[in-house]
């Protein structure tokens, strides 16, 4: 089965031809460094993550660019604001996202451009609409017109009235259309400038991503993406100006990821319902998040609740108690070998991703790998080890595709159990110590202490195995259970 990709301009999937065979040419719009990174952005960046190891998995040679909007007037209201300089802010919240970055386990694109490092080439990309009448100029502004692209709406396809309403049109009588949009801002008193042949000033936003795809990536390229929010203005602005100044084609395929709500509302500042990363890996491990968004197909509209989240946790759970149990099999240096259903499975997984990157369905082979991991594993019959080492590497393969299972089960159960501690206000030592004194009542057959040790834990959503390397504990919600999985 060929990759087919959704394409927002044609508005169907569409087979995946790429300019050049063997490689891809990706741009995805980044973020504008004015704060820290919330959900919505984190949904972004995991599709786009997993659309890059995708196409690197299947072969193919990626150059994917995402920038960064390093100048921009939420930027300059932010250095007023902090009392320091729009560089200082602009580097302190690139910090901030890659942090976020790290944390989400998104890979680093290829190339990661500032706007303030092409100023140049904004300067004469703006120059060359001007020359050939897409662009005019109004005292040290300049504006594209709108009316100079006969396409001017065909990617987002709204009508006139539509884009007047959705591009939130700032009141100036001085446009020749309501519609036109900024390609170069004359700076006010006390903002940042460069001097050119139009006066100083700074970009407009659009321009910027037009310029930066186009120094990495050359025109026309593969795929642009973004959230469904850019659409318009943003990438319908981008593709008219490219497309006027250069006489071709923009972009080949246009992909848009769904929004987020937050318990069944539109996040948004005024409403208080923004969640940044930062405080969701406070409270769940990153995976968990990167699992909940690839539960739900990229396109689709998804709602972020407790329920869900708690749902995802459990699930990753089940998944990294799957390779626990393989641990010390695969110790034994056995090599593997193909179980029954491992060309479905792998065929099923595959033929999912090929169909518009669907990782909702793909999740569900790699959750069936899980699930005849432990069933072989309870069997216990030595002779099914080279298959259940075959299950985990095809288990962890898949995993890795879409960004899961990258930690060691260690340090995921560690951080699992951190969790539940704090949430239930106990610290890690005491638990320990009286897991150790169970062990110490056990040893002198006082059992009805060990007995009590065990129900004041398992109260606390903590369970014990007593195993033959010694006792272990685990949160309830870790799997724990011959044939859970």
């Amino acid at each position: 089965m060929s990759l087919k990709v959704y394409n927002t301009f044609t508005g169907r999937k569409e087979k995946f031809t790429p300019i050049h065979e063997g490689s891809v040419k990706l741009y995805v719009c980044g973020v504008t460094v004015y704060d820290h990174c919330h959900i919505g952005h984190a949904r972004s960046a995991i599709v786009f993550d997993v659309v890059y190891r995708y196409f690197t998995a299947k072969g193919y040679d990626v150059k994917f660019v995402k920038n960064f909007t390093d100048i921009d007037d939420k930027i300059i209201k932010k250095a007023q604001e902090e009392g320091i300089s729009w560089k200082e802010v602009g580097d302190k919240y690139i910090t901030s996202f890659y942090e976020d970055m790290e944390a989400l386990h998104i890979l680093k694109p290829t190339y990661e451009p500032k706007a303030t490092e092409h100023i140049d080439d904004m300067v004469h990309l703006v120059e060359t609409l001007l020359s050939k009448g897409n662009a005019y100029r109004i005292d040290g502004d300049v504006y594209f017109s709108v009316e100079s692209y006969r396409e001017y709406g065909e990617l987002s396809k709204r009508t006139l009235e539509e884009m007047m309403a959705g591009a939130r049109v700032e009141i100036n009588e001085r446009k020749r259309n309501p519609l036109d949009f900024a390609l170069w801002k004359a700076s006010k008193e006390g903002e940042p400038y460069w001097n050119t042949p139009f006066g100083k000033g700074r970009p407009g936003w659009h321009i910027e991503c037009s310029v930066m795809s186009a120094k990495y990536l050359g025109n026309p390229f593969d795929i642009h993406g973004g959230g469904k929010d850019l659409i318009f203005p943003h990438h319908e602005n981008e593709r008219a100006q490219t497309e006027s100044a250069t006489g071709m084609r923009f972009v080949n395929y246009w992909i848009h990821n769904g929004f987020v709500n937050f318990e069944k509302e539109k996040m948004s500042k005024s409403l208080g319902n923004i969640l940044l990363i930062k405080d969701f890996v406070k409270k769940y491990h990153p995976e968990v998040l990167r699992l909940f968004f690839l539960s739900n197909h990229y396109r689709s509209p998804i709602d972020y609740n407790e329920k869900s989240i708690e749902d995802n946790n459990n699930a990753l759970n089940r998944l990294y108690y799957a390779l626990e149990r393989v641990a010390d099999i695969q110790k034994k240096g056995i090599t593997p070998q193909k179980y029954t259903e491992a060309d479905e499975i792998e065929r099923n997984f595959y033929e999912a991703m090929d169909d518009d990157f669907n990782t909702a369905l793909a999740l569900s082979s790699i959750f069936e790998i899980s699930r005849t991991l432990n069933r072989m594993i309870d069997e216990g019959d030595e002779s099914l080890v080279p298959f259940i080492v075959y299950a985990h590497n095809q288990l962890i393969s898949f995993a890795n595709i879409l960004g899961l299972l990258e930690d060691e089960v260690n340090t995921f159960n560690v951080y699992e159990k951190q969790r539940h501690v704090n949430r239930i206000g106990l610290a890690l030592p005491a638990i320990e110590e009286m897991v150790q004194e169970r062990v110490e009542a056990r040893k002198n057959r006082d059992y009805k202490k060990a007995d009590r040790i065990r129900d004041i834990l398992s109260e606390k959503g903590i369970i014990l195995q007593d195993t033959p390397k010694g006792t272990e504990w685990r949160v309830k919600n870790i799997p724990s259970l011959k044939g859970e999985g």
